[in-house]
């Protein structure tokens, strides 16, 4: 792949990146698939549109906190550059985690049952991460170490893994994936732990060829991180498929 423009257009001397415009559309094309498929899970578009008005901006906050504090040395003393998301930088666990904490709380604020929006948010939230992945791509950044593989990308001179490939393709298989399974659910919350564990497990390979990454002493972030998720949604499967296994046989 040839070395890419990051810039689209420029408008009013302000340049528009790639980077935005990808991120926006994942965000906007996965919340409308939301509303759509809303009535299937007893939710009406303007729910889900209340949760992402709020849910996103936290997320995209906690996706940037979570990076820069990973990355203190490269921000500290500099708040106009900690908070200059233009030029990438945003982790995308972080991301997750604050939104997540976000839907939780509206959930109990507005009485809607958490693991039954997740179970609809879950297929859209591996779309919009597949658009979004492009956006490193035209940011040079998040990519894998050198290759002479016929797909690699072209970094800085060198050619290396396209690990954001790697994870757009995943998250696009995972989309059509978790809506099958989304459609013929057994239990409240069996897709969004299908998401974690499958995301999880896809990203613990690929952050192994990036060299890039967010680190715990000599530890990867990531991979400490999706290793910790797939137990713990492991277990919560089980658990809920138990439960629901007992309310059929009673």
């Amino acid at each position: 792949m040839p070395v890419p423009n990051p810039i689209a257009f420029t408008i009013f001397n302000i340049d528009i990146r790639w980077y935005g415009i990808l991120i926006t559309a994942g965000i906007i094309i996965s919340a409308a698939i939301c509303c759509k498929r809303a009535p299937k899970h007893d939710l009406t578009a303007d729910q889900i549109l209340n949760f992402t008005i709020i849910c996103v901006p936290v997320a995209i906050i906690g996706a940037r906190l979570y990076y820069v504090l990973f990355n203190w040395s490269m921000y500290a003393g500099d708040f106009w550059k900690i908070i200059n998301t233009r030029l990438g930088g945003l982790a995308i666990h972080g991301g997750l985690l604050f939104g997540f904490g976000m839907l939780a709380v509206l959930c109990w604020f507005w009485k809607v049952r958490p693991l039954n929006l997740l179970d609809l948010a879950a297929p859209c939230i591996a779309l919009a991460q597949s658009i979004g992945r492009w956006g490193n791509y035209f940011n040079s950044e998040a990519h894998g170490g050198p290759t002479d593989l016929p797909w690699a990308i072209t970094v800085n001179g060198e050619t290396v893994h396209p690990t954001f490939l790697y994870e757009s393709i995943w998250c696009f298989f995972l989309f059509w994936l978790l809506l099958y399974i989304d459609n013929h659910r057994t239990f409240e919350g069996q897709v969004i732990l299908l998401y974690g564990i499958l995301y999880s497990a896809e990203r613990f390979c690929v952050e192994a060829l990036r060299t890039d990454s967010l680190m715990i002493g000599p530890f990867k972030q990531a991979q400490v991180l999706s290793l910790v998720i797939i137990v713990i949604c492991l277990i919560c499967y089980g658990i809920l498929r138990k439960q629901q296994r007992r309310k059929q046989h009673h």
